[in-house]
């Protein structure tokens, strides 16, 4: 029998790190564990060996040493006072107590494995993190469909950017957050930002906007709240939430009557123009001035600002994606750029501002519900064959496309009766919480695997206690597609493992222990060779050109034949035969990634929000965060400064509004919606529109903004409606 954190002979981690658990004397340098930025960051022991400080590193060119106060504080998470540091296993009391891993892992393996005995396969799901390294996401996927054979995983990225990767697959035929890097913001002329707040979303970025206003740029916000981000721009859109849709059909419109349409451009490397013109001419400006709020003049001079430049850029978040019909308005936004030629060009395009921090990396190799590694879709023979023989399989073996995120949790207790849920917090973060709640209550069996006692950790038939960004070496993606390498700067407690052992210890147990090896570098080239030919193609990447090169951005397949490129990438000089693939970091410069190598035109019309306003539920909701805090907050929310900056969730509104409803300014307001009631302290500014409420979403509790929110799903890429819904309000 194991002693509660001694890791078995065959499961040692290959990472190399002082066995006191104490930091090296080199300083190590990384990368912060939050948001899709990945900025850099060094660490460095502090004296003593007590843990590590965060330095700055200069050199990377995303962030340039410049942190926000979470990435600042990120080591106070790793500290054993917040974080898990053994194995718990619920008795039969009730209570979850501690345990050795192999009664923790013996469990799970049992719980899985009965389950699938009694009910078959996809009984059993599993749901992942966008906060997951890529070598992590890409085992937990392989796990599922080679250990588990089960079509049901998923992961808490759907909730991030799906449905602007489902416009970009549409209108490329590839998907990747930006096309570009970052620095090129600053060099365009003018940038129109889409429901995206990164003042407070990720302050490091704010930069490259300042630097495009300083270099004569312009920059338009559109956010129905003045927002931090927005107080910066040259040109603010209040949209009414969930109108986008009309206001970019209405844009698109003025440049079509104004003759703004790039002719040449659209004949030469476009299709589907027609269609999408005519849906554009049916949205006037009157018309979409009275859906969405924003004076006709607003609209004439954000044409005018977009189409002045030689160049310009569409950047969307999660305001007009997270919505029930977010794909047709990214489409809507797409279709913008096409007509004006904004893409394909240099200094221009549509790009995403990818929320979580492996968003982008986490669904291209394999824990998205229809995808297998390499971004292959898991429908297509040929994939499903070259995937099957990386892992030893019959390709016939491997199950089909599962439920989407959402639909997997509102299965959970029914049709699937155990769940094993890594790195994600669904209690919080998943709409519709409550019944979300419920749903994971009703289970046979949970397990989860979590850095800490998370709400929906709490919940949990077995808890493994995992590693932390510091504590273990992987890559990730960032939001421009660079493939980035975190090294372990220190070994972690000694009752916590790497979720590699884990799935290691999980699969051993289930009959295949050498299909999941510990080692990440080891798990890296299984995926680049998996990954190849894909449209993510890692092939030609590795760890050592990852730290030569300050990321590598994909695709990059290895070794080239002479002459030949990536899809739709310039390079100044063609590799030679033997060479390594110079990577990929501006996309579609000279075709797209469709079989015709054109852009394809999209015709999309407005449609209103799954659930509008009414007598009962007079105004929108509309859900965001906070800079101090982060997604559901299970970490930052143990971080004492942060918590001091943002102790506890808020509902924002109008002092018209308050006025009419007789709300004190923090006083307890009650937000009410068909799924139930949250109550926070009312903040009143005149920051936003008097018919909208906003609530961050990083708290549970009485307070928990997801109680409220609406789990309508987009028909395309299963996103539920986040950002808008119908509530009423009333002092509590």
């Amino acid at each position: 029998m194991h002693t509660p954190g001694a890791a078995p002979a065959d499961t040692a981690s290959s990472d190399t790190a002082p066995s006191d658990g104490a930091a090296s004397d080199a300083v190590t340098a990384t990368h912060c564990p939050y948001c899709a930025l990945q900025c850099g960051m060094n660490l460095r022991p502090e004296p003593g060996g007590a843990g590590v400080v965060v330095e700055e590193r200069a050199d990377f060119p995303v962030n340039r040493g410049a942190l926000c106060g979470k990435g600042r504080s990120a080591p106070a998470v790793l500290s054993s006072r917040v974080r898990l540091t053994e194995p718990l296993v619920r008795t039969h009391a009730g209570r979850l107590e501690p345990a050795t891993w192999e009664e923790a892992l013996d469990a799970v393996a049992e719980g899985l494995a009965r389950t699938r005995r009694t009910h078959g396969a996809d009984a059993v799901g599993v749901f992942g993190g966008g906060g997951l390294t890529n070598e992590k996401a890409y085992a937990l996927g392989k796990f599922a469909r080679v250990a588990l054979r089960t079509s049901q995983i998923d992961y808490n990225g759907r909730f991030c950017m799906s449905s602007a990767a489902a416009a970009h697959q549409r209108a490329f035929g590839l998907d990747r957050g930006l096309p570009f890097p970052l620095e090129d913001i600053p060099r365009t002329g003018c940038v129109i930002l889409v429901g995206s707040n990164p003042a407070e979303t990720m302050p490091p970025a704010l930069r490259f906007f300042r630097e495009l206003r300083e270099n004569g740029g312009t920059l338009i916000v559109v956010d129905p709240r003045r927002t931090r981000t927005a107080e910066q721009a040259d040109l603010h859109l209040a949209p009414r939430p969930g109108t986008d849709l009309a206001l970019a059909l209405g844009l698109l419109h003025l440049v079509v009557a104004g003759g703004h349409t790039d002719e040449e451009f659209i004949a030469g490397r476009t299709s589907g123009w027609e269609e999408a013109r005519a849906g554009a001419m049916a949205h006037w400006p009157e018309l979409v001035e009275r859906i969405t709020g924003v004076p006709v003049p607003k609209l004439r001079e954000a044409v005018r600002m977009f189409c002045a430049p030689e160049s310009a850029m569409v950047l969307t978040a999660r305001g007009p994606e997270q919505q029930s019909k977010g794909t047709d308005t990214v489409g809507a936004w797409i279709n913008l750029c096409l007509a004006t030629g904004r893409a394909g060009r240099p200094l221009s395009g549509y790009g995403c501002l990818t929320g979580q921090g492996n968003g982008q990396g986490g669904r291209e190799h394999g824990q998205k519900a229809d995808q297998l590694p390499g971004y292959r879709k898991l429908t297509d023979p040929a994939a499903r064959a070259h995937v099957a023989e990386v892992w030893g399989i019959d390709p016939d073996d491997l199950p089909g496309p599962g439920r989407s995120a959402y639909e997997l949790l509102d299965a959970l207790g029914s049709d699937v009766k155990a769940l094993l849920l890594m790195g994600s917090n669904p209690v919080v973060s998943a709409p519709r919480a409550a019944h979300v709640e419920e749903r994971i209550r009703s289970l046979d069996f949970l397990a989860v695997a979590d850095v800490v006692l998370s709400e929906t950790a709490a919940l949990a038939d077995v808890v493994l206690p995992v590693t932390q960004w510091a504590e273990e070496t992987g890559t990730t993606t960032n939001l421009e597609g660079r493939v980035l390498l975190r090294r372990r700067a220190l070994t972690p407690p000694p009752g916590v493992r790497t979720d590699l052992e884990v799935l290691h210890g999980l699969a051993s147990r289930l009959g295949m222990p050498k299909a999941f090896p510990t080692a990440p570098e080891e798990v890296f080239d299984e995926l680049r060779r998996a990954s190849a030919g894909g449209p993510a193609d890692y092939s030609g990447i590795s760890y050592a050109r990852i730290e030569a090169e300050q990321g590598v951005f994909w695709p990059c397949p290895a070794d080239p034949p002479p002459g030949e490129t990536s899809p739709g990438e310039s390079h100044p000089g063609k590799a030679d035969p033997g060479e390594t693939h110079p990577g990929t970091p501006r996309l579609f410069l000279d075709r797209f990634a469709t079989e015709d190598g054109r852009a394809r035109f999209v015709p999309v019309a407005h449609r209103d929000a799954a659930e509008m306003p009414d007598a009962e539920y007079p105004l929108l909701l509309t859900t965001g965060r906070v800079v101090a805090q982060y997604q559901s907050g299970a970490q930052t929310r143990r971080v004492d400064e942060l918590n001091e900056a943002a102790p506890g969730p808020f509902v924002e509104l109008h002092p018209r509004l308050a006025a009419r409803i007789g709300a004190v300014d923090g006083a307890p307001l009650a937000v009410t919606s068909r799924r139930g009631r949250a109550v926070a302290p009312a903040r009143i500014t005149d920051t936003i529109r008097a018919d909208t409420v906003f609530m961050p979403f990083h708290w549970p509790g009485e307070g928990r903004a997801n109680t409220l929110t609406n789990p309508a799903l987009d028909p395309v890429s299963r996103m539920p409606e986040f950002k808008v819904c119908a509530v009423r309000v009333e002092p509590a």
